[in-house]
């Protein structure tokens, strides 16, 4: 796979993740021939790749490294990442900067609505960094970026991909309020792992959080998802389900993680693919309307075509 962004630096050759310059390395295992992907060289990757350049954007697929960009961007399907490239949590499996972040760009809006526009996309995946120095978290922001896309694509669905707004107030409601067509917002792990790979962020909050968008908004659909791979017990697989389908939860997700340096948390094992059939079984019956679980699996792979499906199932009922 083709290097897309340097896992050490950024472009001004600062560090990307400080506060784990000084840890062990840890080990990096090869992949097996299950997880290997072509390198993005495609004309319709270059023509997204120019649109994301020319409105100044960024985006998750080469911030966190993404497996799938190549195959992606070739149909001109980009997530848009808003606020900023910095992060100001330190998630021990993720590759987005991390650090403290500038002004919001006020007219990012705008430019996220003329690349989907250009880009043709019948269905847009917007997400962003975490941004805790906010007062709402970055929630105004997300829904002035839905207003724009309605404005200049009325006919693209959105999905939106939130960071856990905690302890912003009213923040959850402002979003909802914007009318997304999905909203998601991963667990990215089980409740054990939480203080090694997600320690900025709370399980049950971020259960509560999926709760309170279908309190407010019962016929929205919402979405969520994790990775495995990172030490977590089958069992405590399980109990993320029950606790996602309590929540309401309509489309799961369930990803191979993928270590970006020897710095992050390493791979505990690659998961085949028969285990991740296994496990979509037992989400589909537990009562997932839909489910995507591969390795290669991530949460806006192919989001166009499986909120169309999970459309037609509803229509269907």
């Amino acid at each position: 796979m083709a290097v897309l962004i340097d896992t050490v630096t950024d472009a001004a050759g600062r560090l990307r993740h400080p506060e784990k310059a000084h840890r062990p390395d840890q080990p990096a295992p090869p992949k097996p021939a299950w997880i290997r992907v072509k390198a993005p060289v495609s004309a319709g990757y270059r023509d997204t790749q120019r649109i994301v350049r020319e409105n100044k954007l960024h985006t998750v697929c080469e911030e966190a490294g993404c497996p799938n960009i190549g195959e992606c961007w070739e149909q001109k399907h980009a997530t848009f990442m808003i606020m900023g490239d910095t992060c100001t949590r330190a998630c021990a499996f993720c590759n987005v900067k991390t650090g403290l972040p500038g002004a919001l760009d006020q007219t990012e809006p705008e430019h996220v609505a003329e690349a989907t526009r250009k880009l043709g996309l019948a269905h847009v995946v917007v997400t962003s960094v975490d941004r805790d120095d906010l007062a709402d978290g970055g929630a105004a922001h997300f829904a002035a970026v839905i207003a724009a896309i309605r404005e200049r694509c009325p006919a693209t669905t959105i999905e939106v991909l939130t960071p856990d707004f905690l302890r912003k107030d009213a923040a959850v409601e402002t979003v909802v309020a914007a009318r997304p067509d999905v909203f998601n917002h991963n667990l990215e792990t089980v409740p054990s792992k939480y203080l090694t790979v997600r320690p900025g962020a709370r399980y049950f909050a971020s259960i509560r959080l999926l709760q309170r968008v279908k309190d407010i908004a019962p016929q929205m659909f919402t979405k969520s998802g994790i990775m495995v791979g990172l030490g977590e017990e089958r069992n405590e697989i399980l109990q993320v389900m029950d606790d996602l389908r309590a929540a309401g939860v309509d489309f799961l997700t369930i990803g191979q993680y993928l270590q970006p340096s020897r710095k992050h948390h390493p791979v505990m094992r690659f998961v085949p693919p028969e285990e991740f059939k296994t496990l979509e079984t037992i989400a589909y019956a537990k009562g997932f309307s839909m489910v995507a679980a591969s390795p290669l699996t991530r949460s806006s792979h192919h989001a166009g075509e499986d909120f169309a499906r999970l459309k037609a199932l509803r229509t269907a009922r």
